[in-house]
């Protein structure tokens, strides 16, 4: 069986036991091969100074890493107003933070693409993305553990991730199949190098299926680490669709005589049909064709929490490529998801913060989403 354990069962079949289809496939489809919780607190400077690794980034632990982390954080703990409880457990994952902010705050039929395991963290993670309306049809449970990553939010909203998916539980490569992308316009995914056999397996499936493919850099510890493999990716003009952030992005081109947001942003769009820098509190830039465009943030710049900026942005660009927005219009829907989910802490925005945005986007004049529920 392996360390993963047996593969038990998808959740929902994607066909009925007759052989009839299901519903329509989602629009969009996220591949996470490993499903994650997060655990999110605010915590004090002094247990970031203690722990491995670039304060701000995302870093692999093992096991007993995580665990230790996770006892201190309780004795870091910074006291916010209206946060209750000072730490939560949500589904998270670059992807998930995506997916479900393309179901529940834009109306796009979305899905996820990846293995849980049969723990509490597993159940944890469906009955999140479940009840914001994601399709889990394509999700997969196994023996075996669900991955987590602690989630450490300083005083001034940035967050460092300390993520453990050693003994999770992850979808294989040779377990993609082209039914899963049949019928979707979009495949989401992260760039990872330990998923590196997934990602390629579910670009050419994606291809096959005349699926267009958005890929996000991840962070700018993967791109240093692992460049030349992110750089072949890029080259082999599958990747329709690019999003990095300025860290990331300066990371990527560190090696040519000029290294800024705006030619990182050129060095994207010569492989990719759209590049997308964000620059934070700055807003971001994008590139279609010859067509570029600088867009602000929206709201306030302070953010509570950084965590699942760049998976919202993401979220809100794609919904405006699906509703045909001119790119200008994608990135100003993209500032406006973003800059929701900061206000409050975690990857998941608020229903309060919904609003929010559906306020900003209308005093801005852009479509607002076709909400069934």
């Amino acid at each position: 069986m392996g360390a993963e354990g047996e593969l038990r069962r998808t959740l929902f079949p994607l066909r009925d036991s007759d052989g009839r289809n299901w519903p329509s496939p989602p629009v969009i489809l996220g591949l996470q091969p490993a499903a994650l919780v997060d655990h999110v607190a605010r915590v004090d400077w002094s247990l970031l100074d203690r722990i491995p690794g670039d304060r701000g980034g995302s870093q692999q632990v093992a096991a007993e890493d995580l665990d230790h982390i996770l006892s201190e954080v309780k004795a870091h703990i910074l006291p916010f107003p209206n946060e209750i409880p000072p730490i939560i457990a949500i589904a998270g994952g670059s992807v998930a933070n995506t997916i479900r902010g393309m179901a529940a705050g834009f109306g796009v039929s979305s899905g996820i693409i990846g293995a849980c395991g049969d723990d509490e963290q597993g159940r944890l993670f469906i009955n999140n993305m479940s009840f914001s309306g994601v399709d889990l049809s394509r999700l997969r449970m196994k023996n075996g553990s669900t991955g987590q990553c602690a989630c450490l939010v300083d005083a001034d909203g940035n967050r460092t991730m300390r993520p453990c998916l050693s003994s999770a539980v992850k979808l294989q490569a040779d377990e993609l199949k082209r039914e899963d992308l049949r019928g979707a316009k979009w495949l989401i995914l992260r760039y990872a190098f330990i998923n590196l056999e997934q990602i390629k397996v579910a670009i050419r499936i994606a291809k096959q299926e005349g699926v267009s493919v958005s890929m996000d850099l991840a962070s700018f510890e993967m791109v240093r680490d692992y460049r030349s493999h992110l750089i072949d990716l890029l080259e082999s003009g599958n990747i329709d669709l690019c999003f990095a952030n300025e860290d990331e992005a300066k990371e990527l081109i560190s090696r040519e005589a000029k290294v800024d947001p705006e030619a990182a942003l050129c060095f994207l769009a010569k492989h990719c049909k759209w590049a997308v820098v964000t620059l934070g509190p700055r807003g971001c830039i994008a590139k279609h064709g010859n067509e570029v465009v600088r867009v602000r943030a929206i709201g306030d710049t302070h953010a509570v929490d950084a965590t699942g900026a760049g998976d919202l942005f993401a979220s809100g660009f794609l919904y405006g490529l699906v509703k045909g927005f001119c790119l200008e219009d994608c990135c100003k829907v993209g500032c406006c998801s973003g800059g929701s989910v900061v206000r409050a802490l975690g990857g998941e925005v608020r229903p309060e913060n919904w609003q929010w945005m559906y306020k900003q986007m209308q005093t801005g004049g852009l479509f607002l989403p076709d909400l069934k529920n």
